[in-house]
């Protein structure tokens, strides 16, 4: 057992149901530390919820009698320059996917190898771990979500992760940096962190019942909104999913969220390169389309309210994520890459694997069965906004 064990939190800011925070406690002494990387994906809504989260964060392991430093720049150089400061004997840190994550652990183990230092790595912000469920017909990941899910739902998922009683941190611990504000965040983004995210949960729970019938509904929004706080790793992902109030429709969405986790991990370059060989790459290139898209002016009124909400809220209800993706890449023929890119600098909920996977499978590059499927917007409003109540909600004024 390490003496001083850093504990580098990433997309898990929380306390409850952490693994690395739990295999960290059982050190004597624990350096809680996160590292602000420039060159990890974000924007304004996820850099505003980010710094609601590191608040939070901080003070509830303050009320464990720890603490949380957080420095700004690379986090390898920034990890390994906290241990030599404090004298960890081990580092720890959650698993995760990824261009960045996945190279940023493989920098952070070699660091730590060249300097004699244990470095562990404990499950992340999956249900069920990258890599571990493989298909019976052979193949490093699943490429079909309904055996996925089969595979998913009937596996043993890892224990409830231990939240220490206390925590005891170095008596010189290490300075924060300032972190800066983020400009131009959207207007009505929700509290980030671990109690915000705890609350929606209690709040939203408890009449999920209709969840399953109800979901779709874009007026009516039965969704839960805590994808902000998952992409954070605010709440649990497994908590989520065995949570007995949360119905089983709604951890069925939690299994793409891990099913796209598995495509990433095994296709790094999902965010800019098709995912089914021979698949279409011949986009249209209609920058004033892209541009009427993008500034929900194109004259549709459910593909304009959903880009709306985008901007407003810097989230947008999964069925109008469909249509307004659908639109662009089906109906206008442009290329998926620019609709994703458009969502990565709104997104509160801003996921690697979430957001260009979904695109792919909207595109007809990735994942779904049937790559030709079509997106009749007029229909999908009709079913989906039959009174027009999201679209006049989310209008031109």
């Amino acid at each position: 057992m390490p003496a001083t064990a850093l504990l580098l939190f990433t997309a898990d800011l929380r306390v409850h149901d952490n693994p690395a925070l739990a295999e960290a406690a059982r050190a004597e002494q624990v350096v809680p530390l996160y590292v602000d990387d420039p060159a990890r994906a974000s924007n304004p809504n996820r850099r505003r919820l980010l710094l609601d989260a590191l608040a939070d964060l901080r003070a509830s392991l303050r009320d464990l009698g720890g603490d949380l430093a957080v420095r700004r720049g690379d986090t390898v150089e920034l990890t390994m320059a906290v241990r030599a400061e404090t004298g960890a004997d081990a580092v720890v840190c959650a698993a995760d996917v990824g261009p960045f994550e996945t190279g940023m652990r493989e920098r952070l183990a070699a660091a730590c190898a060249a300097e004699r230092v244990p470095f562990a790595l404990t499950a992340g912000p999956s249900v069920v771990e990258p890599g571990r469920l493989l298909p019976s017909g052979g193949g490093d990941h699943y490429k079909v979500f309904t055996p996925y899910w089969r595979a998913w739902s009937q596996t043993r998922w890892r224990d409830e992760a231990a939240e220490p009683d206390a925590l005891r941190v170095p008596e010189d611990f290490p300075k924060s940096d300032d972190l800066p504000e983020p400009e131009g965040a959207a207007p009505d983004l929700p509290a980030g962190g671990e109690r915000a995210a705890l609350a929606r949960l209690d709040a939203w729970a408890p009449d999920a019942g209709d969840y399953a019938e109800r979901h779709d509904d874009l007026a009516g929004d039965r969704t839960s909104r805590l994808s902000p706080h998952l992409a954070l790793g605010c709440l649990s992902a497994r908590a989520f999913a065995t949570d007995p109030r949360v119905p089983e429709a709604a951890v069925r969405q939690l299994c793409w969220r891990d099913f796209h986790r598995q495509v990433l991990a095994a296709f790094p370059r999902l965010a800019d390169t098709p995912y089914r060989p021979g698949a279409r790459d011949d986009w249209d290139a209609d920058l004033t389309a892209l541009r009427a898209w993008q500034e929900a002016s194109t004259g549709i009124g459910i593909v304009d309210a959903g880009m709306r909400q985008l901007v407003r809220e810097g989230w947008m209800h999964n069925r109008a994520r469909l249509i307004c993706a659908g639109y662009l890449v089906k109906t206008l023929g442009l290329d998926w890459r620019d609709g994703a890119a458009m969502f990565a600098r709104h997104l509160a909920d801003l996921d690697e694997a979430n957001n260009w996977g979904n695109w792919q499978w909207t595109a007809g590059t990735g994942n779904d069965t049937r790559p030709n499927r079509g997106f009749n917007h007029a229909r999908q409003a009709e079913r989906f906004d039959p009174d027009g109540a999201y679209r006049r909600r989310w209008g031109p004024s």
